[in-house]
C-alpha cells in the first residue's frame, strides 16, 4: 500500500512511525515532512490546502490511502476533494470538520442533541460582547470562532480579562478566526483527552491523554499549542469514558448523520470532568498534538489497521489491542514561544539517543541544513517514552531531554504533574 500524510509536525511524524511499522506500508511519503520525518519517510513539497494539487499528486504517486494529519486542510475540504477521486481517505468531510472549524457550530450540534457543556452566547459585535461580560461577571472563557493553531483561547479570570481577550480577538490577532466569538462558562475540574474513531456509524474508542497547555510549570501563564501530554489519562476512568461515549460523542455523531454530514475520521473530544462526570470543552477533528504522539507509542503498527478500517466503514470488526503500558511526551519549545521566538538555531545531540518502541524523538518544527538540525518552529521537538509506571515513562523522556544539546530551546519540567 502507498501511503500520503498530509502535515508536518510533531504529529505527523508519529503518525509515520506507527504507520511505517506496519508490513501494509509499502513506499510512504509525507507532505511537507520534516527533518525527522525525512529520516523515515519519503518528504514531498505540497500545497497540502490544494483539493486538487493533493488529488493529482496522489494519482501521479499512485497513492492508494490518504491520511489527513492537521485542521487546515480538513477545513478546506482536501478529504472531500481526495474522496471525490476515489483514493481511500482518512478524515471528516469539510463540513464535518466544521466540529472544529466553529467552535459556535459545536455548540449547535450540542444544544441538538443534548449533549452536556458549557453554557454560551455567540458574538459578531465587540460592543455585545463586552456588554455580555459586564452583566454575567467573570470568570468567563472568550474564544475565537475559527481555526486559530490552538491558541484562541483565553481565560478572562477577572472581567478585565475577559474584556482584553475581546479586544484581542476582535482586534485581529487571530485572524479571520476572530470574526466571530463564542463566550462561555468558566468550568471548573480537571481536563482530559478522548479520541474516538467513527466511520459515520460505529464508534470504536482508541484511548485516553491528557496534555499541559500553559507554557509554565505547574500550570502557570498562557496558553500553547501543548507543552507535553501522557496517555492513559487516569482521571478519564472506563466508568466516566463510557459515559461520555453515550452522553456526548454517540449522540454528536448521530446528529451528524441526520444532517447528511456523517462524521468519518479521529473525533478528539476535550472533556471537563468534575464529581465523576463529563461535559464537552470542544472537539477537534484530527489528533491532539501532542496527544497523538503518546498515542502512537502505545498503538503502534495496528495504528494503519484502524485507520484503513474507519476510511472503508469496517469499524465494527475491529478492536484496540493495547499495551498495559505508559507514554510521556515532553515538548521542547523555541525560547520565546508561544510569542515572538528565534529560528535558525542549531540542535545537537539527537543522534545518540535511542530510537526503538519505548523511546522516540519526533520532530515537529526542524529542518535539515549543512549537515546539522535546525529549529524551525515554536514548538520544535516532541520527546517521548514509555514505561510500566507513568513515573518511568516520565523519568525516561527527561533523560533523553537532558541530553540535548539546545541552548536555543526550553521545556516544562513537571509533564505528568497531574497524575504523579
Amino acid at each position: 500500500m502507498n501511503i500520503l500524510i498530509l502535515g508536518s509536525g510533531g504529529r505527523e511524524h508519529a503518525l509515520a512511525w506507527a504507520v511505517k511499522q506496519n508490513p501494509k506500508c509499502d513506499r510512504l511519503i509525507v507532505a511537507p515532512g520534516n527533518a525527522g520525518v525525512a529520516q523515515i519517510a519519503e518528504c514531498a513539497n505540497l500545497d497540502i490546502l490544494n483539493g486538487r494539487d493533493v488529488v493529482r499528486f496522489c494519482e501521479e504517486n499512485a497513492i492508494d490511502f490518504v491520511i489527513v494529519g492537521p485542521e487546515a486542510p480538513l477545513a478546506a475540504g482536501v478529504a472531500d476533494a481526495t474522496r471525490a477521486a476515489g483514493i481511500l481517505t482518512f478524515g471528516p468531510s469539510a463540513e464535518a470538520a466544521r466540529l472544529e472549524a466553529s467552535k459556535g457550530f459545536t455548540k449547535e450540534i450540542c444544544d441538538a442533541c443534548n449533549a452536556p457543556t458549557a453554557g454560551y452566547a455567540r458574538f459578531t459585535e465587540a460592543q455585545a460582547a463586552k456588554d455580555y461580560i459586564c452583566r454575567v461577571g467573570a470568570p468567563l472563557v472568550v474564544k475565537a470562532d475559527g481555526l486559530a493553531a490552538g491558541k484562541g483561547v483565553i481565560m478572562g479570570m477577572t472581567e478585565a480579562e475577559a474584556l482584553a481577550g475581546i479586544d484581542e480577538i476582535f482586534g485581529g490577532a487571530f485572524g479571520d478566526a476572530g470574526a466571530e466569538v463564542v463566550i462561555e462558562e468558566f468550568m471548573e475540574g480537571e481536563e482530559a483527552s478522548f479520541f474516538i474513531l467513527s466511520d459515520g456509524k460505529t464508534a470504536l474508542p482508541i484511548g485516553t491523554a491528557q496534555d499541559h497547555k500553559r507554557v509554565g510549570d505547574g500550570d502557570i501563564g498562557p496558553n500553547t499549542g501543548g507543552m507535553g501530554a501522557y496517555s492513559p489519562a487516569p482521571v478519564l476512568t472506563d466508568a466516566i469514558a463510557q459515559a461520555a461515549l453515550d452522553e456526548i460523542v454517540l449522540p454528536t455523531i448521530r446528529e451528524m448523520a441526520r444532517r447528511g454530514t456523517p462524521y468519518q475520521g479521529v473525533l478528539y473530544a476535550g472533556l471537563m470532568i468534575r464529581d465523576g462526570k463529563a461535559r464537552l470543552v470542544e472537539y477537534n477533528c484530527r489528533f491532539g498534538d501532542p496527544e497523538c504522539q503518546v498515542l502512537m507509542m502505545r498503538l503502534g503498527a495496528q495504528a494503519l489497521d484502524l485507520l484503513q478500517a474507519c476510511a472503508e466503514e469496517r469499524l465494527a470488526e475491529m478492536q484496540v489491542n493495547w499495551a498495559e503500558d505508559h507514554a510521556l511526551t515532553v515538548v521542547m519549545a523555541a525560547k520565546g514561544y508561544p510569542g515572538a521566538y528565534e529560528k535558525g538555531s542549531e540542535i545537537r545531540g539527537l543522534a545518540a539517543l535511542p530510537e526503538d518502541s519505548r523511546n522516540m524523538v519526533f520532530h515537529a518544527g526542524t529542518a535539515a541544513r549543512d549537515g546539522a538540525l535546525i529549529a524551525t518552529g515554536g514548538r520544535v521537538l516532541n520527546v517521548t517514552a514509555r514505561g510500566e509506571t507513568l513515573a518511568e515513562a516520565q523519568a525516561r523522556a527527561y533523560a533523553m531531554v537532558d541530553a540535548i544539546d539546545w541552548p536555543g530551546g526550553f521545556c516544562r519540567r513537571d509533564i505528568g504533574w497531574r497524575a504523579l
